[in-house]
């Protein structure tokens, strides 16, 4: 089994023709680079790059999109996470639950706020365990992050009852699930407040580093305006310390043409992941892999198509020398990193995700795929799977 202290080797790029990108984001930029470089233009033009117009035109936009009442732009999507504690009173002295399969900013804005993160075990959909959160609460305990993790939703229900009877704020980690729906309602409309990503690697992407708040609560609102600005009230007057986190008006601009393409966006995903699940039905009843199926009360958006494997090494190699590149997300869970041992964590503390971080695999999922390149995908597992399992478990080694 792989070791969780280190991440899976891939084959030498260099002599090996990629196909299958994992991301093309100039691809994806092709896709609405006239209105993009149109926005753009209308930016510089009109020479408003600070908290402008086009900022309070996405603003508005995206939380009517996700059916919040108050959407603030930041500079990022850990700064989201920061803000919106600083802005809660979490300190030092503090608890903050969350998963330790996450990026680690997840489990990073805690402690960069001075809190503690504790770090909880999570669930074989890969999004943090309720009963896990409530077996990790203390007196000091004063807020939960869910992280919708691969772009479905935690179980939130569960998760809002624990939060209620305890009386700790939700604060979602909804970086990967720009869209994804929990029986009918939007992520980032759920908790107490949500932080969103914008980082190129996201669904809704700007072109550089971006992050978005949402929040139906009207004082918590105001504050984090006033946090992102300085804390200022006015160009002249400040009210308290504060942090310059503001999302820019050009890259307003871009996340503002990005979102007015998002529903064909996800259904474009959204049929590429149904691809998959199709065409792995066979090497799935197998039981060599396991593809992620969609819950009954769930809209998933597939930023990631994670894939859990047998052999997941050799696997990933062979599709290298495919030309198909993949990833792992995260090959080494936040409590085996050095932060997370200085915390007390130890291997063997939080058994499923470190099981889990042996076995998933993300495959190649965004707009421009071709059904071609998608059918290569298919195809080269399945041949990965026919091969004599001798040739699997040696295979990163002979090539």
């Amino acid at each position: 089994m792989t070791s969780i202290l280190s991440p899976p080797s891939q084959a030498n790029k260099a002599n090996t023709k990629v196909i299958v990108k994992y991301v093309d984001l100039p691809l994806q930029f092709r896709r609405y680079k006239h209105e993009i470089l149109q926005r753009i233009e209308q930016v510089c033009e009109s020479g408003q790059y600070i908290l402008g117009p086009e900022l309070e035109r996405f603003e508005k936009d995206f939380a009517v999109y996700c059916q919040c009442k108050h959407a603030i732009g930041v500079a990022n999507g850990t700064d989201a996470l920061f803000l919106v504690m600083k802005a809660l009173g979490i300190g030092p002295g503090d608890e903050v639950i969350t998963a330790t399969n996450s990026f680690l900013a997840s489990a990073g804005a805690v402690a960069a706020i001075g809190a503690k993160p504790v770090l909880v075990d999570v669930q074989d959909d890969l999004n943090i365990d309720p009963a896990a959160i409530e077996r990790a609460i203390t007196p000091a305990t004063k807020a939960i992050i869910p992280v919708h993790l691969t772009g479905r939703p935690a179980d939130m229900n569960k998760i809002l009852d624990i939060s209620r009877r305890h009386h700790l704020f939700v604060i979602e980690d909804a970086a990967q699930a720009v869209g994804a729906e929990y029986n009918g309602k939007r992520v980032g409309s759920l908790g107490t407040a949500a932080a969103f990503s914008l980082h190129p690697l996201k669904i809704l992407h700007v072109y550089g580093d971006g992050g978005v708040i949402t929040t139906n609560d009207d004082a918590l609102a105001d504050a984090l305006r006033k946090l992102r600005n300085h804390g200022l009230v006015t160009r002249d007057i400040c009210e308290r310390w504060g942090y310059n986190s503001r999302l820019d008006s050009i890259q307003a601009a871009i996340a503002n043409v990005r979102l007015s393409h998002l529903h064909e966006d996800h259904q474009v995903l959204q049929s590429v992941a149904a691809a998959y699940r199709k065409g792995l039905h066979d090497v799935v009843v197998q039981g060599s892999v396991i593809v992620p199926q969609d819950k009954p009360h769930e809209r998933a958006v597939y930023h990631t198509f994670i894939i859990q494997c047998d052999q997941r090494d050799a696997l990933q190699a062979y599709l290298l020398s495919h030309g198909i590149e993949t990833k792992v997300h995260y090959p080494i869970p936040i409590h085996a990193q050095q932060p997370g041992r200085e915390l007390g964590y130890k291997s063997g503390d939080l058994p499923r995700a470190e099981f889990l971080a042996t076995r998933i695999l993300s495959l190649p999922i965004y707009p421009g795929l071709t059904e071609e390149q998608i059918s290569l995908v298919i195809k080269t597992i399945h041949s990965f799977y026919q091969q004599p399992i001798n040739n699997k478990m040696g295979f990163s080694k002979n090539n």
